[in-house]
């Protein structure tokens, strides 16, 4: 069949726009990174955890350099957009000037969504680095579940959770899927039991509270920008941890005085002498709620 030079005309100029044409909004591939220190390579004390520590200024270049990794991992699986939470301590850990120009990163509290603020349904996959155990994981470095001054457990739907299980959940109401976790290997232990068979990248292995054998903090890179780089790729095949709603959240605490005072709120039922339970629609009322109880004060100023 001859075709007509007309028509051919316009084949080749159709041809040439696809080829030059820029990626479209289907092309994007976003991915949200919570990081966490206790997880990171090395860490065993509060001497790398917080400002007074004398290695802190150190540690907080390791921390960075994971994240680092993790984002190169990502991107060699095709993550075209990245947004970085800090979320240990204070907030302000990540050396935020060697990020990549393109990368945005969020900081300080309180936020509504605590360790997962700025998350959305936008995005393809979750990366969770440095993170640690539970506050009721007899093992592990440092291991707590966002207090490990106040609080002794906390549930979601009669489940105990680390952090992980609580962020995931945040991500899992977006109906986004956590794809990796990186630290100690009590950490990616409990994540893969509660939420499948993730990703893990175990940087140390814990032999107690305060003690643990670790990889140096240029090995912890380097699996990590693997396990990202693995992660990122099967983003499809991980599934979402979604709960059923509403949302109970029962929290334990290690002194009796703040489920007293929190049971005077009617939303809240005394449940024992230390714990409370909480009802939320879903998961961002609820995770508000419980922004709240760990970082409201009578003498909050600007």
């Amino acid at each position: 069949m001859r075709i007509a030079p007309r028509r051919l005309l316009a084949l080749a100029l159709f041809l040439a726009a696809t080829a030059t044409a820029p990626a479209s909004a289907q092309s994007k591939l976003k991915v949200y990174i919570s990081a966490d220190m206790e997880g990171i390579a090395g860490v065993v004390s509060g001497e790398q955890l917080g400002p007074s520590g004398f290695e802190y200024e150190r540690f907080r270049g390791f921390m960075t350099n994971e994240v680092l990794a993790a984002i190169e991992g990502a991107r060699a699986a095709g993550a075209t957009e990245i947004l970085v939470s800090d979320s240990h301590g204070n907030g302000q850990n990540l050396l935020i000037e060697r990020f990549p120009k393109d990368v945005q990163i969020v900081r300080s509290w309180p936020r509504p969504l605590a360790m997962m603020e700025g998350i959305d349904a936008s995005f393809d996959a979750v990366l969770f680095v440095g993170y640690h155990a539970s506050t009721v994981n007899p093992q592990g470095v440092r291991a707590h579940t966002m207090s490990s001054a106040n609080l002794a457990d906390v549930r979601l739907n009669g489940v105990s959770v680390p952090e992980a299980g609580l962020n995931a959940a945040i991500a899992g109401h977006y109906r986004v899927p956590v794809a990796m976790i990186s630290g100690d290997d009590a950490a990616v232990k409990e994540a893969q039991a509660l939420l499948g068979p993730i990703e893990g990248a175990i940087v140390k292995w814990s032999y107690g509270f305060h003690s643990a054998r670790t990889l140096t903090p240029e090995a912890s890179c380097d699996r990590i920008r693997e396990a990202a780089k693995t992660a990122v790729g099967r983003r499809a095949q991980m599934k979402p941890y979604v709960l059923t709603t509403p949302v109970t959240l029962d929290v334990r605490f290690k002194s009796y005085r703040p489920s007293e005072v929190l049971s005077y709120l009617p939303i809240v039922e005394r449940t024992d002498a230390h714990s409370i339970r909480f009802r939320g629609k879903d998961m961002v009322e609820t995770i508000r709620f419980l922004e709240f109880v760990t970082n409201y004060e009578p003498g909050l100023t600007p």
